[in-house]
């Protein structure tokens, strides 16, 4: 059975992105950059909601291109290009970059992806991991807080019909005050 993590960066207030999906709070130091295409490259599978799939579509395929491009950027964009990933959308038509579109029910996906072989998975986008968390399918929360409040936005977690138990089983910090905890859901 496959891990699924639901991994973002998320302002120390709770959001992972501001009013108008504002993202500009969570640009990354160089350190944490390179722990998120770490990240990337060890990842079996990506699982994106629409917005975040447009987020990341409109950027990375061409990244790697684009002058004064860094060799850090030119290699996230290389492991994200190759990482196959699955977006789940009725509202987009076409993906590509080693992707496939899913349009149907995606805790009947995701439950069904969480039960082949391969490697770990992530997961994001609000009201894809909120679906993913209600259905108790989440396997590890991984949160890169950064210290800044953004006073609202898109919440990091969703409302839940019970309690989720978990552990802590790794703590770090890097510079400019962003920390990164990583839970692992008890069952």
């Amino acid at each position: 059975m496959r891990k699924l993590t639901f991994a973002m960066n998320m302002s120390l207030d709770g959001y992972i992105a501001a009013p108008g999906d504002d993202l500009g709070w969570s640009v990354p130091s160089d350190e944490v950059f390179q722990w998120w295409s770490d990240r990337v490259g060890a990842t079996g599978m990506a699982l994106y909601g629409r917005k975040l799939w447009e987020t990341m579509s409109s950027h990375w395929p061409t990244a790697d291109k684009q002058p004064g491009a860094t060799p850090a950027a030119i290699e996230y964009a290389g492991r994200w290009r190759d990482m196959p990933k699955v977006v789940f959308s009725s509202k987009t038509s076409t993906v590509d970059w080693n992707t496939r579109l899913v349009t149907g029910d995606a805790v009947t996906e995701i439950t069904r992806l969480k039960a082949d072989d391969g490697g770990p998975m992530d997961i994001g986008g609000a009201t894809l991991a909120a679906a993913a968390m209600r259905a108790g399918l989440i396997d590890e929360y991984v949160i890169v807080t950064h210290p800044v409040l953004v006073g609202g936005g898109t919440p990091f977690f969703t409302a839940l019909d019970s309690w989720v138990n978990l552990s802590l089983v790794e703590t770090r910090t890097f510079p400019e005050g962003i920390t990164l905890t990583r839970y692992e859901t008890r069952r």
